[in-house]
């Protein structure tokens, strides 16, 4: 198996054009949301094509190198009151999406040594910032990163991002938030972050980040996950996510300070498992992370709901399965049913950031949510790699939990088609 540091070395050895590489993502992305209480549902079909190009670096102590990207959004159906399930830009007032959608983007790099710094637009994931991915194109950031490999089995990342790519629009915007509302004419003018995740002994690994969205919150993140094999069919895997949440500087969503955590078990027996999870949310706000974005590291984060809601407490049962055990293989699957109860009577009416999540009846506020996942990707022939996914989720609400939501079916029919072109 072939690591990132070693992946770049070889690249840093093999030169600037040797060293490249061109790949091509043809994601075809199906949505259908059915509010029951609303007349219309939220259904949305679209083409999208990811192509990004990653140089080599120059020779030398200090290597150079040009990373580019270009997407393209096609509408194949979404309109007449049907839109705005997320994966196409936002309807322009007369009740359809347009037609079309594009956007494009540069990184320049250095290299020296094990340190690797990139100016330009961001592909970005970890537990603070990391750009959505699980829509029909991906979301960017525009900004610095800085990566640090010197210690074995340990990664160290810093940087400054000013500028977001939503995933279903074209131009760039000021970071937001997924869950608070930002008062008019205000936002937040960049979000610093640093971490380090450190995989130094067999099965074990560990991270810890923290990050600024300047002028609404310091955040901070620590989780440690263990995987152990009793024996060459059962294996054991807890895990733990932590969160911390403070508002700083202008405090633009107001009072924040909220400690969220989640724990998991989960036990293998050959190509089953099973998994356990348990989330609390301790603030009077949810908890709140980068709009769009796939930065919350939580076990109750599931494909509707996020179990996030104030004061919330929520528990988890998940069964997957590996067709590999039944000569399929590339077939897997999962099915789960998620509960919580939040108490929304605690949360301030005059936030200027969460007041719409208080709700006077909402002190026994619950939800549940039941998953299914298939997937399956062909394993050789010229379709190599091609991967059909199908997800449906089912969420209900009640004791005033619909002043957050409306009970919700959501189905999604995936198509990815990846290509190697250099």
């Amino acid at each position: 198996m072939t690591t990132s540091v070693q992946a770049a070395d070889d690249s840093s050895a093999a030169g600037f054009v040797e060293g490249s590489s061109l790949n091509l993502n043809a994601r075809n992305y199906y949505m259908h949301r059915n509010r029951l209480q609303q007349a219309d549902d939220n259904i949305e079909w679209g083409q999208g094509f990811l192509g990004v190009f990653e140089s080599g670096y120059t020779e030398g102590t200090l290597g150079f190198g040009i990373d580019a990207h270009a997407m393209l959004g096609l509408k194949l159906d979404g309109g007449g009151g049907t839109d705005n399930s997320s994966i196409l830009p936002v309807s322009d007032g007369n009740g359809k999406a347009p037609g079309s959608f594009s956007t494009a983007g540069g990184t320049l790099k250095m290299r020296a040594f094990d340190t690797e710094l990139k100016a330009g637009d961001l592909f970005l994931a970890n537990p603070v910032i990391a750009g959505g991915e699980t829509r029909m194109l991906p979301q960017t950031f525009r900004g610095v990163s800085l990566t640090n490999h010197s210690i074995d089995g340990v990664m160290i990342e810093g940087g400054q991002a000013s500028f977001t790519k939503p995933y279903n629009q074209s131009g760039h915007t000021r970071i937001g938030t997924s869950y608070g509302s930002l008062p008019d004419g205000e936002d937040s003018r960049h979000l610093n972050w640093a971490g380090m995740t450190w995989s130094g002994l067999p099965g074990l690994t560990s991270s810890l980040y923290a990050a600024e969205l300047k002028d609404i919150w310091n955040q901070y993140y620590f989780n440690l996950d263990y995987t152990y094999a009793l024996n060459d069919l059962i294996s054991l895997n807890p895990g733990l996510h932590v969160y911390h949440t403070q508002d700083t500087g202008d405090a633009l969503l107001g009072d924040i300070d909220n400690n969220t955590y989640s724990l998991h078990f989960t036990v293998g027996v050959g190509n089953h498992s099973v998994t356990a999870a348990y989330q609390r949310v301790n603030g009077n706000t949810p908890f709140d992370y980068i709009s769009q974005g796939d930065s919350i590291f939580l076990d109750n984060s599931q494909q509707y709901s996020d179990f996030n809601g104030p004061n919330e407490r929520s528990w988890k049962l998940k069964y997957a399965y590996d067709f590999v055990g039944l000569g399929l293989p590339g077939l897997t699957s999962a099915v789960s049913y998620s509960r919580g109860k939040l108490d929304l009577t605690q949360v301030d009416p005059d936030s200027p950031g969460y007041a719409a999540w208080y709700s006077a009846d909402g002190k026994n506020a619950k939800h549940w949510e039941r998953d299914v996942d298939l997937k399956y990707v062909v394993q050789s022939g010229k379709a190599k790699d091609l991967a059909l996914r199908l997800q449906w989720a089912t969420n209900r609400g009640g004791n005033g939990y619909g002043v957050l939501d409306q009970d919700t079916d959501e189905y999604r029919v995936i198509i990815d088609y990846p290509l190697d072109l250099l």
